[in-house]
């Protein structure tokens, strides 16, 4: 069921509200690709569950499979497209009840954030819509 006042349910419907962080890329067979708009990580996205559940535990162990496979899928894609040194992954949650993981390339010659825990929207890079579809193109072909 569709909760109307959650960003991740009412794409397609309403993004207005996914809008106002980030840009919807693709559907995977269990989540939701988007792309942060804030981008000081070039790549940084969020993998967010098809299904409205606060937690990943609330998930049967088939929709977890499938919700992590995606994941696993997306990281692959981020290095393949972008070769970060690292990928964080952050699923919280505290404010917005709707598993969702932030993966966040991470590259060692930008001293902002490297070898630390990334900032949620440090504000520092926004794009064009033309860098923005760039970005997410990239994303896409190396799915």
């Amino acid at each position: 069921m569709a909760h109307t006042d959650c960003a991740y349910c009412m794409i397609g419907e309403n993004d207005e509200l996914v809008g106002a962080f980030g840009i919807p890329v693709c559907d995977l067979p269990a989540s939701r690709l988007i792309l942060f708009k804030e981008q000081s990580h070039p790549g940084r996205c969020i993998v967010a569950s098809k299904r409205h559940v606060d937690d990943i535990s609330d998930l049967t162990e088939e929709e977890s499979t499938a919700f992590m496979a995606d994941v696993r899928h997306v990281a692959a894609a981020l290095h393949k497209a972008f070769s970060p040194d690292k990928i964080n992954f952050g699923a919280y949650g505290d404010t917005m009840h709707h598993l969702h993981f932030h993966l966040v390339p991470k590259y060692a010659s930008d001293s902002f954030e490297f070898g630390d825990v990334f900032a949620m929207n440090p504000g520092r890079v926004t794009l064009t819509d033309g860098e923005y579809a760039e970005l997410a193109k990239k994303i896409v072909d190396a799915l």
